[in-house]
């Protein structure tokens, strides 16, 4: 798939936001996706405003209809909101890669692993849309801070799993498109681990008094 169009679902969050902003200056064209079309617009607005000459469109609509126009669907909403958000999309899904950004945390034990009982918030999206959405995931363990920073090379590596070896391209295509660099890892069951890192992370930010720690894999060739 070459360029596909690209709904964020929660695109109006902090990560969401910062994620549609950079494949839109890569030239992608991008739908924000929001409870209410009113917000998605204005949002997009405000962050297409704020774009690079050449950038690719990036507009704003309701949850349902942004994953109605996309190719690929980003889903980056706070675990508590997931089932209720899914149920907006899922008419919209069938047959499309969904990407999930979402990470089940448990307040107040924020910097504490926490898994639902299918083992994953991916694991409960995929069984809540069914095995004709190719569910991946990746940018869990990416801080919103290094979503945002547009210009910023960020030295931080983002996991990616999935079951579907089609859909897992696509996602590490955009994650690259994002200006990040990809890392198979492996299949959907491992998404429990991934997710699980993210508190992990918390913690160290928490304990060693800094922010915005992340993960770099050794040993893999770069380009």
């Amino acid at each position: 798939m070459i360029n596909p169009t690209i709904a964020v679902i929660g695109g109006t969050g902090a990560e969401g936001s910062g994620l549609a902003q950079r494949w839109a200056a890569a030239g992608y064209t991008v739908i924000i996706g929001s409870r209410m079309a009113e917000k998605g617009e204005s949002v997009a607005a405000e962050l297409a405003a704020a774009l690079p000459a050449g950038s690719g469109p990036l507009t704003g609509t309701d949850n349902g209809s942004a994953a109605e126009q996309a190719d690929v669907v980003v889903f980056s909403v706070p675990y508590s909101a997931q089932t209720a958000t899914l149920g907006q999309i899922n008419h919209a899904c069938d047959g499309k890669v969904l990407i999930s950004v979402v990470v089940p945390l448990k307040p107040p034990k924020v910097a504490v692993v926490w898994q639902p009982e299918a083992g994953s918030a991916a694991r409960e999206i995929q069984n809540f849309l069914g095995e004709g959405v190719r569910v991946t995931t990746a940018f869990q363990n990416i801080s919103a801070f290094h979503a945002q920073e547009l210009e910023a090379e960020v030295d931080c590596d983002v996991l990616v799993t999935g079951d579907d070896k089609e859909a897992k391209a696509i996602t590490m295509q955009l994650v690259a498109a994002a200006g990040f660099t990809p890392v198979d890892a492996g299949p959907l069951a491992n998404a429990s681990v991934v997710e699980g890192l993210t508190p992990l992370l918390i913690g160290i930010n928490m304990r060693n008094k800094i922010k915005n720690s992340r993960i770099r894999i050794t040993g893999i060739a770069r380009g």
